[in-house]
């Protein structure tokens, strides 16, 4: 896949899979605007992505606030004269069950995620509308804002959220040739470590370099984060166009459309639906197959 002459800012991307993401679309040829809280991530991605003869450069930025997305797309223009590509990767995590997350864990995440998101989508669109050649906002969102998870009430509002903006946006944006998905992954990383029965199987695979076991690659759509960088590459290229308005999985193996919410089943009462009549129905009627809720535990195959 071929990027080069393309302009990408890639938010949180100083390490883990932001940082996949910019050395992708940097070895694709891409110029690229790193960015993270900390600075010596930034630094260090700055340098390890220079070092694979990437055009790359560096911005320490906090994302929520308009400022912090003026001064990355303010970067692009400044430093390689344009911006194509917009990949919104930035995000914290701050678990609690409902009774015990406060007002600051709730708004701290919805910062982040889904004002972040806003934010920068909202000035890179602005730049990308102005210099007329389309462009392409690559919105991450996640498992966990798709079917709900124990513990992340703020966490999966935010990126239920990010998917429903990419849907809005690539409404708003279609006419001016802009792009918009969101991208759903699942990798190897720092998080998933945490989750019982995923973290012996990777550190045995980092300890020994043998590959994932295809239960996970497979089955839990679970690799490394090379393995979701591919689909960030065709997304930010030429070879995506119309495809928008789109939430994409990736992980492992497997590659995944994520269904658009829709109705299920339907029934009809003329003169609408007492709370008698719903409750006859209920069982037996449209709640009889009711959708499942929550990201399944994962369970490690039995030898």
């Amino acid at each position: 896949m071929d990027l080069h002459g393309k302009v990408a800012v890639v938010t949180g991307s100083g390490r883990g899979l932001g940082l996949g993401y910019a050395q992708a679309l940097a070895a694709a040829g891409a110029a690229v605007v790193v960015n993270d809280v900390d600075q010596n991530a930034v630094d260090a991605a700055v340098a390890t992505i220079t070092a694979a003869g990437g055009r790359v450069v560096g911005v320490v930025a906090a994302v929520g606030d308009s400022a912090a997305a003026e001064e990355l797309v303010d970067t692009a223009v400044r430093e390689f004269g344009r911006l194509d590509v917009l990949v919104t990767n930035a995000g914290i995590l701050r678990d609690r069950v409902l009774w015990k997350m406060t007002d600051e864990d709730f708004d701290d995440v919805v910062r982040v995620h889904l004002r972040g998101t806003f934010t920068c989508a909202r000035a890179a669109a602005v730049r990308m509308r102005e210099q007329g050649a389309g462009g392409r906002l690559v919105l991450i969102s996640s498992p966990a804002g798709q079917r709900g998870n124990f513990g992340q009430t703020n966490y999966a509002a935010a990126k239920a959220g990010v998917v429903s903006m990419a849907r809005t946006w690539a409404m708003e944006l279609g006419r001016a040739g802009i792009t918009v998905n969101a991208v759903v992954p699942v990798a190897a990383t720092e998080m998933t470590k945490t989750i019982p029965a995923f973290a012996p199987v990777i550190e045995e695979a980092e300890r020994t370099g043998s590959p994932l076991p295809d239960w996970l690659r497979k089955d839990k759509g679970l690799g490394t984060v090379e393995d979701v960088a591919g689909l960030i590459t065709f997304l930010a290229s030429d070879a995506s166009d119309g495809v928008t308005g789109q939430a994409i999985g990736i992980g492992g193996d497997r590659l995944a459309l994520w269904a658009h919410p829709k109705e299920k089943a339907v029934a009809f009462a003329d003169g609408g639906w007492s709370a008698d009549m719903i409750a006859a129905l209920w069982p037996g009627g449209v709640g009889a197959e009711a959708e499942t809720f929550g990201i399944p535990a994962p369970q490690a195959p039995v030898a």
